[in-house]
């Protein structure tokens, strides 16, 4: 009983007076759009295209060190019916290229545009005509097995979220094979990813990237991981620093007061951790004191470990004297 009165209701709205008017309308407007469609695929354009070329029977002792497909752009004019087949179908053309053909001794194919016109004119339709071609030529790069490992880097804008910094950078691989004519391959001695933007983040960082292309020049593996690990920033001392003089003659110490020192400095919270007073050297110069009437000598941060910055030390003079060395501390 519910079932028919569905069907009843269903059939009320489907042929009510109103929607009668309406669906003929639709009727109408479908049949106009399907004639408007037929006479716009029926008229005569131009359309840029890309027609892809592809270089075969490249023999095993050959490596081309660029992508072996490449496309060249030309202007074609037919009807659009036969246009939206070589855009949106499967009747666009493909050129191959055969390596023996075109191959130089300077590690070279070069395909003129007169040669591709050639070959994409024997694809097309009929009633299909090349007003111009857009690429001059092609040019495929090949070697004979030249290649070395080289190391990877990053490149771009990677900023952590303010307070925090990297603390270091990882890849996975840390180096590629590169392929490339063997003058090219000596000046080559890092590879760089393509430009990163990552900002204002804390936590580690996984980035899978491509390796900045250049002409003739091939990567093997093109794509690769980068890990990029950061670390909070905090300010700490370390303490207990010896002071120790430079530069004095022989037989004569310096004794200063304070004999140690303190040094501040910002770092990682993982860095802080294993840095000890011996990774420091703070220095007072006897060529600065050999002249001077001063009871205070001046101290300097001679060395610092690298992963950590603003290193200054908490005094900058101290008291000191300067003795004869004794026969026991000889």
């Amino acid at each position: 009983m519910e079932e028919r009165s569905l069907w009843v209701i269903f059939r009320d709205f489907l042929f009510g007076k109103a929607n009668k008017e309406f669906l003929i309308f639709m009727f109408f407007l479908m049949l106009s759009g399907i004639f408007w469609l037929f006479l716009t695929l029926n008229e005569t354009y131009e359309r840029d295209v890309s027609i892809p070329v592809t270089v075969t029977n490249v023999p095993k002792n050959v490596m081309l060190t660029s992508d072996d497909t490449d496309t060249v752009k030309m202007t074609i004019r037919d009807k659009g019916i036969t246009l939206a087949t070589y855009i949106y179908g499967n009747a666009m053309p493909h050129l191959m290229i055969d390596y023996a053909t075109y191959a130089h001794k300077d590690g070279i194919i070069t395909i003129p545009a007169a040669d591709m016109q050639k070959m994409a004119r024997q694809q097309l339709a009929s009633g299909s005509k090349i007003i111009v071609v857009k690429t001059e030529r092609l040019d495929f790069y090949y070697n004979y097995g030249d290649k070395k490992r080289v190391p990877v880097r990053w490149s771009g804008r990677v900023i952590p979220e303010q307070l925090f910094y990297l603390s270091h950078v990882q890849y996975w691989p840390d180096s590629v094979t590169v392929y490339a004519p063997a003058e090219l391959l000596d000046s080559i001695n890092l590879v760089y990813t393509e430009p990163l933007n990552y900002v204002n983040f804390r936590d580690t960082l996984m980035v899978e990237c491509y390796l900045q292309k250049h002409k003739g020049v091939k990567y093997v593996p093109e794509q690769i991981r980068v890990g990029f690990y950061t670390d909070v920033l905090t300010e700490e001392s370390v303490t207990g620093i010896p002071i120790r003089g430079i530069n004095m003659p022989q037989g004569k110490v310096l004794r200063t007061f304070p004999a140690r020192t303190t040094v501040h400095f910002v770092a990682g919270a993982s860095v802080f951790r294993h840095l000890r007073p011996e990774d420091f050297e703070v220095v007072a110069n006897y060529e600065e004191l050999k002249n001077s009437h001063s009871e205070k000598c001046r101290i300097y941060l001679l060395n610092a470990p690298s992963n950590i910055t603003r290193a200054r030390l908490e005094v900058n003079q101290v008291d000191y004297i300067i003795e004869e060395e004794t026969t026991s501390n000889r």
